[in-house]
């Protein structure tokens, strides 16, 4: 691949579109680009911009062979639309959102990428989390409990947000710019 792919992960209200909206508004658009996801969930539902599809539209799409990944979590389906390898053969630094459980279907299929496992403190995750106003309570909890293991790979690197927005977001800047 001519370009660079880097996923971002990390556990819900760890602040991946916060960052990823952050790195947008200061990135040269000649150069990087932000791959939107298409989601089963409904656009007023909140959370990221996204293409918001039915169950039938994303089981279409995905046989069609039109996303360049695709996996399921919390009920939904996600996918990066194959626009993906377009950007890379362009030669873009690609940035994509994707759930810590498909990285390793993005390694084999994109060798050379790198990830950013972003997190935050658990106290942190759990009042972003509330503030969304999607999950009651309980539905939160849960969602803390469950733990998704990442392979040790020196191409995940680690970026703390329990802080302030501008030092993650610089952090996340550099790590576009670098790999």
């Amino acid at each position: 691949m001519a370009g660079r792919l880097l996923c971002i992960m990390g556990p819900s209200g760890a602040g991946k579109d916060t960052l990823i909206a952050y790195a947008r508004a200061r990135s040269d658009p000649g150069r990087v680009l932000f791959a939107h996801r298409y989601i089963t969930r409904p656009t007023e539902a909140g959370g990221e911009n996204h293409v918001a599809l039915t169950a039938a539209e994303f089981a279409a799409r995905r046989a069609a062979g039109l996303f360049a990944l695709a996996w399921e979590s919390h009920g939904y389906a996600y996918g990066i639309g194959s626009e993906l390898d377009l950007w890379l053969a362009a030669g873009f630094t690609v940035v994509a959102n994707i759930a810590r459980a498909a990285w390793s279907d993005a390694a084999r299929r994109y060798p050379g990428l790198s990830g950013v496992l972003v997190t935050a403190a658990p106290a942190v995750l759990a009042e972003r989390l509330a503030a969304r106003g999607r999950e009651d309570a309980a539905a939160i909890a849960e969602r803390l409990k469950r733990e998704v293991t990442l392979p040790e790979d020196p191409a995940i690197h680690r970026l703390d947000n329990s802080g302030d927005l501008a030092v993650a977001g610089e952090a996340l800047l550099r790590l576009i710019a670098t790999g």
